[in-house]
């Protein structure tokens, strides 16, 4: 009987040794940078230029920006939670290539930012950056919020916020603790998170016309996150699902074809709706 006490105790010890830790090093979970600095014309970007926003705590953020051509929209990107523009510089090239602009902000500590990333700072220099494009002549009605996974959560608080064209959310999660409780069922994350990215609190205060981007077989966040924030969401609103996409392949079964048809309707004037 006394060494299945032991034998308890010692579990026990150890699973607090284990939610200790993770309490401690929960934002090295989170957040995955790429810290060296790059510039747009390293990855072939020669129509992109970088941007310095400056925080009220000193530290010096980072974005890329390349200006839409006449009468279209700038894609005000948040991107997602691992390395940085250079990941990225697909996207921005494509978006580019239909006459779109693209403000793309990273995160501290990401792609030669300084600082350190968490949800109160990230949301704070979203709305810095919103700013600085507003600044670089762009009205808020030519602007989309657009968040890639993580980056889904900045935009949906920062689109609650301000005035904006369109918002498009890819990957989007209801919460980072629901996603934590997915991926480590035994640990208490809803106790001990400190970045919860709560999206699912904040669509309903989203009011302009969003689009939601979803792979059926995203391994990272579940679609039907993406289907419960769509339900939540106030119209005008449309989802678009990809059967056989994965979390970041999308682009490869028509999400971009999909987003191009979308921001199209949103110039006509139209008010894009459904499935």
């Amino acid at each position: 009987m006394a060494l299945a006490w032991k034998i308890a105790i010692a579990l026990i010890a150890i699973y607090m040794l284990i939610v200790l830790a993770t309490v401690l090093l929960q934002r090295r979970l989170i957040y995955f940078p790429e810290t060296r600095h790059i510039t747009p014309d390293s990855v072939g970007l020669t129509d992109v230029s970088e941007r310095v926003l400056k925080t009220p705590g000193g530290e010096r953020v980072l974005a890329w920006y390349g200006a839409a051509k006449p009468g279209n929209p700038t894609l005000l990107y948040f991107h997602g939670n691992s390395g940085s523009f250079a990941m990225r510089d697909d996207r921005i090239a494509q978006y580019m290539s239909k006459g779109y602009g693209v403000y793309m902000m990273t995160y501290r500590s990401y792609g030669g930012s300084t600082g350190n990333p968490t949800e109160s700072n990230n949301v704070a220099d979203a709305r810095l950056a919103y700013e600085s494009l507003k600044k670089e002549g762009v009205e808020a009605r030519n602007i989309i919020i657009y968040g890639e996974s993580l980056g889904t959560g900045v935009a949906v608080q920062l689109a609650s916020k301000v005035p904006a064209g369109g918002v498009i959310l890819d990957a989007p999660y209801t919460s980072l603790v629901e996603i934590a409780e997915e991926v480590y069922p035994y640990l208490p994350a809803r106790w001990f998170m400190t970045d919860r990215y709560e999206t699912i609190k904040y669509i309903g205060k989203v009011k302009q016309p969003l689009l939601i981007l979803h792979g059926e077989e995203d391994e990272i966040v579940p679609v039907d996150m993406g289907r419960k924030l769509f339900e939540a969401a106030n119209e005008p609103k449309t989802l678009k699902v990809f059967p056989g996409a994965g979390h970041s392949n999308h682009s490869d079964f028509g999400s971009y074809d999909a987003a191009f048809e979308w921001l199209e309707e949103l110039k006509s004037g139209a008010k894009p709706s459904g499935k």
